[in-house]
């Protein structure tokens, strides 16, 4: 006779979570990587463990019993991008999913020659375009492979020689993208990247950045003045492209810079002056609002961010002025400190010394205080 705790016993028990579940399975986004990451290693492409075929959570078998101490618990940080390894050279590069639209043929107009090549071509180069495969046969959902970028304003600028040079590159940069006919329309911190190879030579995690690539310690890094450092506009997603003599009129999209005073206004607005505001108040609050040093700008970015569109200079205006203002300044102004207006007394002492150590050093090697790239 069977006793009711024998009977209890063929019940089934409900599963018991893990309490680090959430980290064990991947999302809608996640899968679609995973379910391509064959693909893309056929293409060249190596994707991280966790998105290959096969992964089982590494604190699962292994020896670490928590999730957050090893590489394969950090997940995809946006569903339309990518991290991945090119098999041939070991570099990162980051991928973006879409389809082919305005953005794609704007980003890969940009790195076809003789574009590609120009000096003042600060525009995310893509490596390749690859065709993602469809058994429906809908072949219009398309990657693009560029070089893997970090936020520009980290680790933050040492010098006002360091500033100096990414003014003069993103001023550049928007007036060769205007030259083109083309608009950015969403200008922002977001969208301005830094190339991180020669700051960061063994690079870093790129889901946490602080960390290696095998998340083992602490992201090594150079300073930006001891390795010059190239600045790229990426996203083309609501840019605009006008044929010659089209009028320049477009319903605005509220991009990164919500504050555009034309937006308010209501009406088709010209987007030129727009992302003429959208710089010059991305370098006001960045920069002269949070820093001392780089003061001397403060007369263009006023005009630059001036309500009326129309009393705003355009980006050729915008640089000539830029490289008068540049000539201006003495060596040494150039190698002073970039300093934060909130930095406290023991902040800056501890900052002073290390900048005297590394001017001294920079003044000994010939190197310049303006850090521009080859």
């Amino acid at each position: 006779m069977a006793t009711p705790q024998s009977e209890a016993s063929k019940i089934p028990q409900p599963q018991k979570l893990s309490p680090f579940s959430i980290y064990e399975k991947l999302d809608d986004s996640e899968s679609f990587w995973l379910d391509h990451s064959e693909w893309l290693e056929e293409k060249g492409y190596m994707l991280r463990p966790r998105f290959r075929p096969g992964w089982v959570p590494s604190w699962v078998t292994g020896n670490n019993p928590v999730p957050w101490v090893v590489e394969d618990q950090t997940y995809l940080g946006h569903p339309e991008t990518m991290d991945a390894t090119r098999i041939s050279d070991n570099a990162m590069v980051m991928m973006k999913r879409m389809n082919y639209s305005l953005e794609s043929e704007i980003a890969t107009y940009f790195s076809t020659e003789p574009l590609a090549s120009h000096p003042r071509n600060h525009c995310v180069p893509v490596y390749e375009v690859l065709q993602v495969p469809d058994p429906t046969g809908d072949d219009d959902e398309i990657i693009i492979v560029m070089p893997f970028l970090r936020h520009f304003w980290n680790p933050r600028f040492k010098s006002v020689g360091e500033a100096v040079e990414f003014f003069r590159q993103i001023f550049e940069g928007l007036q060769f993208i205007h030259e083109h006919n083309i608009s950015h329309r969403d200008v922002s911190s977001l969208n301005i990247m830094m190339d991180p190879r020669p700051t960061f030579p063994e690079m870093f995690h790129p889901a946490v950045v602080s960390r290696s690539r095998d998340f083992k310690s602490f992201a090594k890094f150079h300073t930006r003045t001891a390795r010059p450092t190239k600045y790229l506009f990426i996203d083309f997603g609501n840019s605009e492209k006008f044929e010659p003599g089209q009028e320049r009129k477009v319903y605005p999209l509220r991009g990164g810079d919500k504050s555009v005073p034309e937006f308010r206004q209501g009406g088709d607005i010209d987007p030129f002056p727009a992302d003429v505001y959208c710089i010059g108040n991305l370098i006001r609050r960045q920069f002269l609002e949070p820093a001392k040093g780089v003061e001397f700008i403060q007369p263009l970015i006023d005009d630059m961010v001036q309500t009326d569109p129309t009393k705003r200079p355009t980006m050729d205006e915008v640089v000539l002025r830029y490289d008068e203002m540049v000539k201006s300044l003495s060596y040494w102004h150039l190698r002073s400190m970039l300093l934060e207006r909130h930095e406290d007394t023991l902040g800056i002492i501890i900052i002073a010394i290390a900048h005297i150590y590394r001017t001294i050093i920079h003044i000994f090697t010939f190197r310049s205080p303006i850090p521009r790239p080859p």
